[in-house]
């Protein structure tokens, strides 16, 4: 159950963020396996006078937090880190030094759902 979120730089069309959310998700099902159903993504967008980057970056600059259960292997988070942004470069022409991807794995104890904690 990864959850998604997307802070971006706002003005991209509906259709720009839908492809996007699917470049994640696509991304999420092909390197870690995640069921097709799984889809928990929200995007933040963010004025461009108040999102601060890095010299060299442009508006299509993204950070893309990706929380997950613990217990992924190092070569599933690389292989996902490498889909996701491979995807965004193909269908949505965002380089690679636009896209900054953190993946947060909370112990079980620290997930609630349905009212009951996980683990």
């Amino acid at each position: 159950m990864p959850l998604v979120r997307v802070d971006m730089i706002k003005g991209k069309s509906p259709e720009y963020k839908k492809d996007l959310l699917e470049c994640i998700h696509e991304g999420l099902v092909e390197s870690i396996g995640i069921e097709d159903w799984d889809r928990f993504q929200r995007i933040v967008e963010i004025d461009r006078e108040d999102f601060d980057t890095a010299p060299g970056k442009t508006d299509n600059f993204m950070i893309i937090e990706i929380t997950m259960f613990p217990g992924r292997t190092k070569e599933q988070k690389k292989a996902l880190i490498e889909t996701i942004t491979g995807k965004l470069a193909e269908r949505l022409s965002v380089a690679a030094t636009d896209v900054f991807i953190v993946i947060n794995e909370p112990a079980d104890e620290n997930w609630g759902m349905a009212g009951k904690q996980r683990g």
